[in-house]
């Protein structure tokens, strides 16, 4: 399995991937309206014109996926996607590291997740992003943000 830059063509298949593994989050939070469910193949080809997408793919299948973009001297991670029954076997983690390693030039990296999607939490933190923010989105959604100085910088992360 190879993680290579997805094409417009990828893009329905990233989508119904992405509605597939939010469904987990959203009923984490009792949440079914979160926007990543809610995207439109519009919408996320409007997306693939700003972002880098990433896929990873077998037996001519995306199995999972990943985006990023560039906001000053920030890489802004998201949509880390990957099939259930993919999943637990370190393909979250070559995502991550195959986005961070298209924008190797910035001086950290961000990302977003929920307050209770410890899954998620706890890969970014072996991935070693730490916390810096909480915003409260609603009464049930609490994002936490967090960030990972890129080594090849030598800066410090912001808090």
């Amino acid at each position: 399995m190879e993680i290579v830059l997805a094409r417009k063509k990828d893009l329905s298949e990233i989508l119904e991937l992405q509605k597939s593994c939010y469904l987990d989050e959203a009923e984490i939070y009792n949440d079914f309206e979160i926007p990543p469910l809610t995207q439109t193949l519009e919408s996320i080809e409007r997306d693939f014109e700003k972002e880098t997408f990433l896929k990873i793919e077998t037996e001519n299948r995306i199995i999972g996926s990943v985006r990023g973009h560039v906001d000053q001297d920030t890489c802004k991670i998201g949509r880390l996607v990957v099939n259930k029954n993919f999943r637990n076997q370190g393909l979250g983690a070559k995502l991550m590291q195959a986005i961070e390693s298209k924008f190797d030039f910035v001086k950290r990296f961000e990302l977003f997740t929920g307050h209770k999607s410890d899954k998620n939490l706890f890969l970014y933190n072996k991935l070693g992003y730490t916390e810096f923010q909480r915003q409260r989105i609603n009464e049930k959604i609490e994002f936490v943000f967090l960030e990972k100085v890129n080594p090849k910088s030598g800066q410090e992360a912001s808090t």
